[in-house]
């Protein structure tokens, strides 16, 4: 079996309300939170996560995703505890990267102004990259109209943000959710774009919507569906920037569930077309999902894909 990364889901809400939430359509999937939540069996479960981080280290897993069903930076105690369990792997998780709106990320510090929290990240969690999720590159009112945040402290202001992340000296990639907005938008402009953020990497990501039958679908899950439907960019979109990738780009190399990875304009690009990983493929898994039970996921959408 190859794993090529292990996501871990980090509970702790989500000061966004997108309209595309994937995670709210399985809202109803019972994920217990065992660590934070279950105090009398604390220990047992902590040995469970250890066991799962080794599993996917001991399946030749090397990228370690920080991401959740929100934003992993409203739970600071949880980012602690995975770092500390990881320490004490044979083979710790080098690899970490961290999944965010951007939301939390350039909370100041009253001595000298710099991010509190991507300090922290770099210099204890030991995130190497940070994937900003963003719906419209570039203007940060319209992605916040996308994003819709639930108060106006949780606006990220996109070129600010990237210049901070670049300031650290993070891997700066963004990871664009492929929205209408597109559709009208020539890709050597998205490039340009990038470039000038700062961007070390691209990742386009094509929207998904449930594959539940309508009549067993929430009505929460009919609304979310029905807007990515309404709402994601047209299939040309995709196909002109795999077109131009292609035009001006340098293969690299194939990555393990099959895509090719790209430099353009001197940065790595890859359309992921797969996003919920639900390619057929007997010999290499795209992810594995270890969420706040303990338990490993092979599929963000069913909770019958557990593991152990």
């Amino acid at each position: 079996m190859k794993i090529q990364s292990l996501s871990i889901v980090v509970p702790g809400g989500c000061p966004n309300s997108c309209a595309c939430c994937v995670s709210q359509l399985h809202a109803d999937d019972n994920y217990s939170n065992q660590i934070e939540k279950n105090y009398q069996f604390e220990d047992l479960y902590r040995d469970d996560f250890h066991d799962a981080l080794s599993f996917a280290r001991d399946n030749g897993c090397n990228v370690m995703m920080l991401t959740g069903d929100g934003e992993p930076l409203m739970n600071i105690y949880y980012l602690r505890m995975i770092t500390e369990l990881n320490k004490t792997l044979d083979k710790p998780f080098r690899w970490i990267e961290l999944q965010t709106s951007g939301v939390f990320l350039l909370k100041k510090s009253a001595e000298n102004g710099g991010s509190i929290n991507l300090r922290w990240l770099r210099n204890m969690i030991r995130v190497k990259t940070i994937s900003l999720s963003l719906f419209n590159i570039f203007d940060s009112e319209l992605n916040k109209a996308y994003s819709r945040p639930k108060s106006p402290k949780a606006v990220v202001d996109i070129d600010k943000t990237c210049s901070e992340i670049r300031k650290y000296d993070f891997t700066l990639r963004l990871s664009l959710n492929m929205v209408d907005y597109y559709n009208d938008i020539d890709p050597v402009d998205i490039f340009n774009r990038a470039k000038e953020l700062g961007a070390n990497q691209i990742t386009f990501r094509v929207l998904y919507d449930s594959d539940t039958p309508v009549e067993f679908q929430s009505s929460k899950e009919k609304e979310i569906s029905q807007w990515i439907k309404d709402h994601r960019a047209n299939p040309d979109v995709i196909k002109k920037i795999n077109e131009y990738i292609i035009k001006h780009g340098k293969k690299l190399e194939r990555l393990p569930f099959g895509a090719y990875r790209y430099s353009v304009h001197g940065m790595s690009c890859v359309v992921d077309e797969d996003c919920m990983s639900t390619a057929e493929d007997n010999d290499v898994m795209k992810y594995l999902i270890l969420r706040p039970d303990c338990h490993l996921y092979s599929k963000w959408d069913d909770a019958g894909s557990r593991l152990f």
